[in-house]
């Protein structure tokens, strides 16, 4: 999440949902077990994932770059995706990227009820994210409701040559304990 200053930052701090339950998410032991022995899975802990900043980030994710190996598979969903998207899509990517998956990334600050703040704009040109990764898939859900479908539309104004895919419905914001589609998807990549 992003917030526009620390007031507006600390008033969600004050007024969040709090859950004790289990997070079952489709991109921690289910990718795990699915992709199996043959998969190195590495999952960097960004810092400050409820009041994001972009540049924090990208020095962050530098330094993991030189722990990637060639023919790498980059899975970024929401936030993550945006980071991936504005990052590829700026920097000429030092190793060989085999795909790219952006799950339900922001494309603008058009989301309900959130400001997309912190440095994740975008510019204009994305053609680098595109030449920067071999395979490039974007994976949305009609029934986000954080970001919504639309969003879609306006990477592929953007990208030429990445795979959109719009599901009817992945619980929302892919709030999915399984996600098959996407193991199938990387596992064809590396065929």
């Amino acid at each position: 999440m992003t917030f526009k200053n620390r007031k507006d930052y600390l008033n969600f701090l004050k007024n969040r949902e709090i859950s004790i339950a289990k997070k079952i998410k489709w991109s921690s032991d289910y990718l795990d077990k699915e992709l199996g022995k043959n998969f190195e899975i590495i999952r960097p802990r960004m810092p400050l994932q409820d009041d994001a900043k972009y540049g924090d980030w990208k020095i962050y994710f530098e330094r993991i770059i030189s722990y990637l190996k060639d023919d790498m598979i980059l899975i970024g969903e929401s936030l993550g995706g945006i980071f991936l998207a504005k990052y590829l899509s700026e920097n000429k990517f030092p190793k060989k990227i085999l795909s790219t998956y952006l799950v339900c990334p922001p494309f603008d600050n058009t989301l309900t009820g959130e400001d997309l703040v912190g440095g994740f704009k975008l510019k204009s040109d994305l053609s680098l994210l595109e030449n920067n990764s071999k395979n490039l898939y974007l994976l949305f859900s009609e029934d986000d409701d954080v970001v919504p479908a639309p969003h879609a539309k306006k990477y592929g104004e953007k990208l030429k040559n990445a795979k959109i895919v719009i599901y009817k419905s992945k619980n929302g914001h892919f709030k999915i304990p399984k996600f098959p589609e996407i193991i199938e998807m990387i596992k064809g990549d590396v065929k």
